[in-house]
């Protein structure tokens, strides 16, 4: 995770803190490519708390750690789950431009729950991020992710798979929320193992290159393996 650990959004499932978030570290994109090298990943994930004090969101800092390790490291596929960017195209741009073989930006809910669980986004504007991404580089896979057992209906899960793919969204992720603390939301359902499937089975007849739905799933569940299995062909 880059861009420090301090959120300036109040997701109400996100345990992540709150509040005004230091300077940026410049030495962060180097101290990335030494993990990576240290632990001889062949897939990265880069993801960051939402950092609406920077004008562009922080979309700088993402660049800067996606050129680096594509350029350190050849062979490395480079994922990225970013914030919204406040729906700015040009701090998307900054980020695509970049080359990540995979641009991830989650959902997370249904529009219904947004008020709660994700007040200070917009489900319109996700999925505008995710529609911009594939329409600046039609060879970036895209990604989004669900939490299900926040209050949600299944009709309403469907209708959100189908925004996804009409915006290009190739990949996809559904879990379990689970309450990572008292302050957070509760959880409104322990969904069943058969509602998986039958989410799984909607995605793949939607169109979905790949799909991992089950409880314990999260955003980069398998990310290096579903990557090397889409990027196969």
């Amino acid at each position: 995770m880059i861009l420090g650990d301090t959120c300036t959004r109040k997701c109400g499932f996100c345990s992540v803190g709150k509040g005004l978030p230091r300077p940026v570290d410049p030495e962060e994109p180097a101290h990335i490519a030494e993990a990576v090298k240290m632990l001889g990943l062949k897939h990265a994930v880069i993801t960051s708390v939402t950092r609406d004090d920077l004008p562009d969101g922080g979309a700088g800092q993402f660049a800067k750690v996606i050129g680096l390790l594509r350029g350190e490291f050849p062979k490395l596929a480079v994922e990225v789950l970013t914030p919204d960017f406040g729906g700015s195209e040009k701090s998307l741009r900054t980020v695509i431009t970049a080359g990540p073989h995979i641009f991830n930006h989650n959902v997370e809910t249904v529009p219904r729950l947004y008020q709660s669980v994700r007040p200070q986004a917009l489900y319109e504007r996700s999925i505008a991020v995710l529609r911009m991404a594939k329409e600046m580089d039609g060879t970036v896979f895209t990604k989004s992710g669900l939490m299900v057992g926040l209050g949600e209906k299944e009709d309403e899960v469907l209708s959100v798979m189908r925004d996804l793919r009409e915006a290009g969204c190739s990949i996809l992720t559904i879990g379990q929320y689970l309450r990572p603390m008292k302050e957070n939301l509760e959880v409104s359902e322990y969904v069943r193992p058969e509602v998986f499937e039958r989410y799984a089975e909607a995605a793949r007849e939607y169109g979905f290159l790949s799909v991992a739905s089950s409880s314990f799933v999260r955003s980069s569940y398998n990310a290096g393996e579903i990557y090397e299995k889409i990027s196969a062909g």
